[in-house]
Parts: C-alpha cells; sequence; structure tokens
C-alpha cells in the first residue's frame, strides 16, 4: 500500500512485506476455506466432497485423487480453498475440458471402467506416480463410487499411502 511505502526506504519495506506474504502463505492454514461448512448438505456427492476437503484441510495428505464421470464431485471440491491439489481421474474428455475450469482441478485422462474393482486405486494411484505427481510414503485422499462408469454415484472417501495400497474385495 502507498503508506508501507512512504518513508526513507520504501525498497526495504516493500522487500521485507514480500518475505512475510511469502512466508506466511507457505502454511496451509492460510488457505483454509470454511465455505459450506456451516451448511446442510444436499447430495450424497456434496457431502463426500466437503468430507474430503475438511479432512485434507485437517490431516497431512499431498493430494486428492477424485475418480469422476461428470466431473461434479471435483466442482464441489474446487470449492474450498486448500492449496491440495485435486486430480480428476476421467475417462471423458468432456469432463476432463469442463475440469480444468475449475480451481485446483487437475485433469488426467484414465480409464478405469475395465479394471477389476480391486485394482482401481492402486492403479490410478500408480498412473500418478507415473507422472511425478506423488511418491512413495505420500498421503492420499481417493474418492469414487461403488459402480464404475455411472454419473453422480460418488459414494466413498478412502486415506491411502502411496505404496502401501492393498487391493480391495467386492
Amino acid at each position: 500500500s502507498a503508506e508501507s511505502a512512504v518513508g526513507r526506504h520504501p525498497v526495504k519495506v516493500v522487500a521485507a512485506l514480500d518475505r512475510i506474504c511469502l512466508a506466511a502463505e507457505r502454511h496451509r492454514s492460510v488457505l483454509v476455506s470454511s465455505h459450506r461448512m456451516e451448511s446442510q448438505f444436499e447430495s450424497v456427492e456434496e457431502t463426500i466432497a466437503m468430507a474430503t476437503m475438511y479432512t485434507a484441510n485437517h490431516y497431512n495428505v499431498v493430494g486428492i485423487l477424485t475418480l469422476t464421470e461428470s466431473g461434479t464431485t471435483a466442482k464441489w471440491m474446487s470449492r474450498i480453498s486448500s492449496g491440495i491439489p485435486i486430480y480428476g481421474v476421467t475417462r471423458k474428455e468432456s469432463t476432463e475440458r469442463r475440469m480444468s475450469l475449475y480451481r485446483g482441478v487437475y485433469p488426467i485422462a484414465y480409464d478405469a471402467t475395465e479394471l477389476p474393482r480391486g485394482d482401481v486405486n492402486r492403479a490410478v494411484v500408480a498412473e500418478l506416480q507415473s507422472r511425478g505427481l506423488v511418491h512413495d510414503g505420500d498421503w492420499l485422499i481417493i474418492t469414487k463410487g461403488d459402480f464404475s462408469g455411472i454419473e453422480g454415484g460418488t459414494n466413498s472417501m478412502k486415506i491411502v499411502k502411496v505404496g502401501e495400497i492393498a487391493g480391495e474385495r467386492d
């Protein structure tokens, strides 16, 4: 502001303010939003999305992985500030394009619908690893629905440690 840059050493003042702002922004709590956290949720998808963001903001996760057909769960998540990347995994190009407009959402083209249900989490996390987005020992949150390829079916959230993901039974 004008007040900060007035005086004998305006360049030093602005440099100090820059250091302070950058240091403050490194703390995740500055990025946390409470938007809609006091509201009644309207759908299972919104409830899972809000639970995911609350968990992500209060646990040491490096990313959120949402398997999605329509991108709606990713959209709900993008409304809560966190600074944590949200990887929207979809087989649909139209959903990829839509998700690219959501804050903090990074679309990933990947078709998990042909995989055995018990292999989906491990395979999708391996895809993120191959892209250098996550590493062994990182914590992730995965959201998805019980039925692959169905829109509006997100009903689960799981916290996983990369490199230690077990197969799931039906």
